[in-house]
């Protein structure tokens, strides 16, 4: 196995930190306290083609795989920017995966160049607030009208939904009892003259909202529904081990940044005589949180090799999303411990990488149901839930 690292990856993480540079925290603390979403910083994103890396050359992205993808979103986060910066771009790396693989020629043309550009926002409406993780229980319904349909129903957690002029949408086509396979895709227009868009007031990555999103009797033509009519679960399958692996790549980028913090305060602050870095209680703490966000790394980029080589990768993105969200928060925890009681003020930002960490362990699923699948489909214990 060769650990070396790869000299296009280097390349990346240069470029990416570049960029980010010019975003110092002080930035983000401003936007996220402001509730305003980061243009300027996806621009500068998007005039570089970063936010199109992983779309395929063809429709004008930079044809890269996931491996790419977790580092540049790891350096976003790593930078600072925390969830704040990548929550700005994520949906456009991975978000159209189910457009990629199972869309007809018109919505791939008609979409992808323009996601590449960075000319195309995107929301993901599957969570409902009465099915929760149990997708199996969405209400929201899709009905025929013609050749075309009507969509009516409620989602919540829509990331994005305020800056996004389509959404990647699952509704029940089925019977109402049919489960999961009465489900189905469709790329659909946030028209606000059928779409009501209300934020969640919530405690952190505040720039980039998170959304109650109202559709009444949304048109949705024909040609927007994604793959198969009732194969809409499925197709979204082929997004989640993806998006697992970007989301733990992310976690260990916020751990690195507040450890960075924690690390020079530790150093700098003097109390007794000497710097607090000198005691155990302070220095094996941050040495743990290195070893953990190291370790996450690691089983992060093993994943996202896996996928890239079409091997069997879910035991594998569930796991380093788990390790990662641990580790991320494990970090944050011990740099506002490290700086006492000026971790929770503002001014050091290590209590908003910490509000950004905790986000890591429930979505976009918890810890347990992460637990629930490694020990019934990979270790073939009984079902649980």
């Amino acid at each position: 196995m060769d650990f070396s690292v790869s000299e296009d990856h280097q390349l990346i993480e240069d470029a990416i930190s570049a960029i980010c540079a010019e975003f110092d925290d002080d930035y983000w603390s401003r936007l996220d306290e402001a509730h305003e979403f980061p243009w300027d910083f996806y621009n500068r994103l998007a005039e570089g083609g970063w936010v199109g890396i992983a779309i395929p050359e063809e429709f004008g992205g930079g044809g890269q795989g996931i491996a790419e993808a977790a580092l540049v979103l790891r350096t976003i986060a790593a930078s600072g920017a925390a969830m704040n910066g990548c929550s700005a771009v994520h949906l456009t790396i991975f978000g159209l995966n189910p457009v990629l693989m199972f869309g007809n020629d018109r919505l791939k043309e008609t979409f992808l160049p323009r996601a590449a550009a960075g000319d195309l926002h995107v929301a993901f409406g599957v969570t409902e607030a009465n099915a929760g993780t149990d997708t199996s229980q969405i209400q929201t319904r899709a009905t025929r009208d013609g050749d075309n349909w009507r969509i009516r129903g409620q989602k919540i957690w829509t990331t994005k939904a305020l800056e996004s002029e389509v959404v990647l949408l699952l509704a029940r086509t089925g019977e109402a009892d049919s489960g999961l396979d009465g489900l189905s895709l469709f790329l659909a227009d946030l028209d606000p003259n059928h779409v009501d868009i209300r934020p969640i007031p919530k405690a952190g990555r505040n720039a980039v909202a998170s959304c109650e999103v109202f559709y009444d009797d949304l048109p949705v033509e024909g040609w927007r529904l994604v793959g198969e009519e009732g194969k809409g679960f499925r197709h979204i399958l082929h997004g989640l081990n993806p998006e697992r692996i970007l989301l733990a790549s992310e976690a260990t980028g916020i751990g690195e940044a507040a450890l960075r913090r924690a690390v020079a305060y530790a150093n700098d602050r003097e109390v007794f005589g000497r710097p607090i870095g000198a005691n155990q209680a302070i220095s094996h703490p941050l040495a743990k949180a290195r070893i953990e966000l190291a370790a996450a790394w690691r089983a992060a980029q093993e994943a996202a090799w896996r996928y890239d080589n079409d091997l069997p990768c879910g035991e594998h993105a569930n796991s380093a999303k788990y390790l990662a969200a641990e580790a991320s928060f494990a970090a944050a925890d011990a740099a506002v411990q490290t700086h006492g009681g000026m971790g929770y003020a503002r001014e050091y930002h290590v209590e908003r990488y910490w509000r950004e960490a905790r986000i890591q362990r429930l979505a976009p699923v918890s810890q347990e149901m992460t637990l629930n699948f490694i020990a019934q489909n990979i270790m073939g214990l009984p079902r649980s839930y």
